[in-house]
C-alpha cells in the first residue's frame, strides 16, 4: 500500500466537532472562533490574538500593524514559504532575501546582517536614494522552516521588527509527559503546568512558550500542512500588552477576514490532542534518526537547546534528488522536494547559493501520527538503503 508524504491527522474527536457545528448550523465566524482563540491563550499564554482565514491575511495585517510602507524592504529566508512573495508583492514591499547553511535551515543574525549589509550596498550603487528615498526595513519574517527554530532572541537585537512564523514548529517547547498510573491524570496535571502564570518579567521558565518567542508578532498557521490544522487559517498574536495595542487596532475586521466556526471547531480539539501527537511524532522521529545514521545523506541539525518538534524528517542528499524520489516510489513510498514551495523554489534568489543548492538536494520523508509501525518499518528500510 502506497505511503503518501503527508497526511493531516484528523481523528473522530476532529470529526465529531466539525459535525457539531455543521448541525447547529453555525459555521460562520462566532463563538467557536471566540473559544478557538481561548483554547489557544491556555496553550500560548499571549496577551492578545486574531483567528484569521489564513496565514496570508495574518502576514498581511501583521505587516499592516506594524506601520510598514510602500518601498520599505522586508528581510525574508529564501527557503520561506512561496505565499510570502505575495503579500509582499500587494504591500508594495521589497524582499530582501537571505540565506541559510547547510546545516540549519533558517536565518541567523550574521545571515541576516550580511544581507542587510550587501542589499544596502546594492541600493546605494543604484543611486536608488537619488529619487528622496531611503534604505528602510520594515520588518524581519522568521519563518521556522521545517519546524527548526531560529534565535529570535538574538535577531530581535538588531532593532527590526520581528514577526515569528511558528506553523511548522509548534509544541517545540513542550517535553514528553511521564508515565502514570492513572491514566485520567495526564491531561489534567498537564493542562495545570502549562496555565501556570507567566511572570511579566519574561524570565526564561522551564516549557513556558512566552518565554521563547521573541518576535513583535506570532503566526501560527493552520493549514493543511502545519503542526495543527484548521484546514486552513492561521492565528495572530502577540505575547505582551504593547504589542496587542497594535493587534486590537485590527479587531474591527470584517468577518469575511475571521476563521470561520467550522474550521475553529476542528482547530479547538488539534490543539487538545496535540501532545498525543508530538509524542507520537518524536517515538517516529527516533527510528528515522537511527535509520539515517547508516546513510551518507545528512540531517539538518537544532542551534538551540529547544525540543525539535519532528515537523518532519528530511535529508540533504548527496547524490540526485530524482533518483531517490524515484527509487522510493518503486517502493510505494512517496517522496517530496523539501522547498519547491520555497522563494528559492521559485528560482529568483540569485544571492542564496546555499539556499538554491538545497533545493535541488533536500528530500522529505512520510512523518505524521497517523503513520503505522509497519509504515515506519518500510520507511526505516528505505532510509537505510537510500541509493
Amino acid at each position: 500500500m502506497k505511503i503518501e508524504v503527508y497526511s493531516p491527522t484528523i481523528r473522530r474527536k476532529e470529526m465529531d466537532a466539525v459535525l457539531t457545528a455543521m448541525v447547529e448550523e453555525k459555521i460562520g465566524p462566532g463563538e467557536r472562533n471566540r473559544l478557538l482563540i481561548q483554547t489557544s491563550k491556555d496553550q500560548l499564554h499571549f496577551e492578545y490574538a486574531l483567528a484569521l482565514r489564513s496565514p496570508a491575511v495574518a502576514l498581511f495585517q501583521a505587516l499592516k500593524a506594524l506601520g510598514a510602507k510602500r518601498g520599505q524592504y522586508a528581510v525574508i529566508s529564501a527557503l520561506s514559504p512561496r505565499y510570502y512573495l505575495q503579500v509582499l508583492q500587494d504591500l508594495h514591499l521589497t524582499p530582501l532575501y537571505c540565506d541559510v547553511t547547510y546545516d540549519f535551515p533558517c536565518m541567523t543574525r550574521d545571515l541576516i546582517e550580511a544581507a542587510i549589509s550587501r542589499e544596502k550596498e546594492a541600493f546605494i550603487a543604484r543611486g536608488d536614494a537619488g529619487d528622496g528615498s531611503q534604505f528602510e526595513i520594515a520588518a524581519v519574517v522568521l519563518h521556522h522552516t521545517l519546524g527548526f527554530v531560529p534565535d529570535a532572541a538574538s535577531i530581535s537585537e538588531l532593532g527590526i521588527p520581528v514577526i515569528e512564523d511558528i506553523s511548522q514548529s509548534y509544541g517545540f517547547w513542550l517535553k514528553p509527559e511521564p508515565k502514570k498510573d492513572n491514566e485520567a491524570a495526564p491531561e489534567n496535571k498537564s493542562s495545570k503546568k502549562i496555565d501556570a502564570p507567566i511572570p511579566d518579567s519574561r524570565l526564561p521558565t522551564p516549557n513556558s512558550p512566552q518565554s521563547l518567542f521573541s518576535g513583535v508578532f506570532c503566526i501560527l498557521g493552520l493549514e493543511e500542512r502545519d503542526m495543527l490544522t484548521s484546514g486552513g487559517g492561521a492565528l495572530l498574536f502577540a505575547m505582551n500588552r504593547k504589542e496587542a495595542a497594535l493587534l486590537k487596532s485590527l479587531a474591527v475586521l470584517a468577518g469575511e477576514y475571521c476563521l470561520p466556526d467550522i474550521n475553529s471547531a476542528l482547530a479547538v480539539v488539534q490543539f487538545k490532542e496535540a501532545q498525543r501527537n508530538l509524542e507520537r511524532r518524536r517515538d517516529i522521529a527516533g527510528v528515522f534518526v537511527q535509520a539515517g545514521l547508516r546513510t551518507r545523506h545528512k540531517r539538518f541539525i537544532p542551534i538551540n537547546d529547544n525540543d525539535y518538534c519532528n515537523y518532519s524528517f528530511s535529508l540533504v542528499l548527496e547524490t540526485g534528488l530524482k533518483d531517490v524520489i524515484a527509487y522510493a516510489k518503486k517502493k510505494e513510498i512517496i517522496l517530496e522536494n523539501a522547498f519547491e514551495n520555497t522563494a528559492a523554489g521559485a528560482g529568483i534568489t540569485d544571492n542564496c547559493p546555499v539556499s538554491n543548492s538545497l533545493v535541488m538536494r533536500t528530500v522529505l520523508f512520510p512523518l505524521y501520527p497517523r503513520l503505522s509501525s509497519q509504515d515506519v518499518e518500510r520507511i526505516s528500510r528505505l532510509i537505510m538503503t537510500l541509493p
